[in-house]
């Protein structure tokens, strides 16, 4: 079985996000770059398939500039085979991020997709389905256990939907999206790290995908919630009931 593997750098959720000049998006100055967090959980998913399915392939797939190389070898380190990115300046919107996945599927044939439910940066959300309906595939998003049918034909996904859980069961080859509760990412071991330097990293410019990348979606501003004031104690009901009336108009 070969599995295909998204995987997205972001900047670290402990890094102090500063908005650009511009207003449109965050500084990328001195920012700390990881591997998305759900993107992660899809890489250790495929990584215990493979364990349980000997003989499979778990390849990743990234866009971005080469600086993306770095977060690819992080996979690579928890023991994938080999990783392939697509160089591209600047950001992507979900859609053009979909069509030139699925130039990459359509080259890499693989069984089974698997990607993080949504990435950290933009929380869009919307990519995975995206593509799913570009390839035809089935899909089965916010997974939180995956299993593969015995003749590894199709799988049955749990998701977390609004109600409590769901239990899917698709043919493959079908789209996975990642939640947080699918598994426990693995740390990379030394010998994985070493292991990871000569493992295949595969560029390919943008430009030979033959995609049409125009932005449909455009930021308009970026900016801080406003900060809150402090809160207030009061002395009784009344004076509450009072605030609550006269000052803040909320009854």
């Amino acid at each position: 079985m070969k599995i295909l593997v998204t995987v997205k750098r972001v900047p670290d959720p402990e890094s102090n996000l500063k908005i650009n000049a511009e207003g449109t998006g965050f500084a990328k100055d001195n920012l700390k770059w990881v591997v998305n967090p759900f993107d992660e959980i899809a890489v250790e998913e495929g990584l215990r398939i493979k364990e349980k399915a000997a003989g499979s392939e778990v390849v990743l797939v990234s866009i971005g500039d080469k600086a993306a190389q770095e977060q690819l070898r992080t996979g690579l380190a928890m023991g994938a085979d080999r990783a392939v990115l697509v160089v591209a300046d600047g950001d992507l919107d979900p859609l053009a991020v979909a069509k030139v996945l699925k130039k990459v599927v359509e080259s890499e044939k693989p069984d089974l997709l698997l990607m993080g439910k949504q990435a950290i940066d933009d929380d869009a959300n919307c990519a995975g389905q995206m593509l799913a309906e570009l390839l035809g595939w089935p899909q089965a998003t916010f997974a939180s256990e995956v299993k593969l049918g015995a003749d590894g034909k199709s799988a049955q996904v749990t998701r977390e939907v609004d109600g409590g859980l769901e239990t899917l069961e698709v043919p493959l080859p079908a789209v996975v999206t990642a939640d947080l509760r699918l598994n426990e990412p693995r740390y990379a071991s030394l010998p994985g790290i070493m292991k990871a330097r000569k493992k295949e990293l595969k560029e390919i410019p943008i430009a030979e995908l033959g995609v049409d990348t125009a932005p449909r979606v455009k930021t308009i501003k970026l900016e801080l919630p406003p900060k809150r004031q402090a809160g207030r104690k009061v002395e009784s009901v009344q004076e509450l009931v009072r605030v609550l009336h006269d000052e803040a108009k909320v009854i």
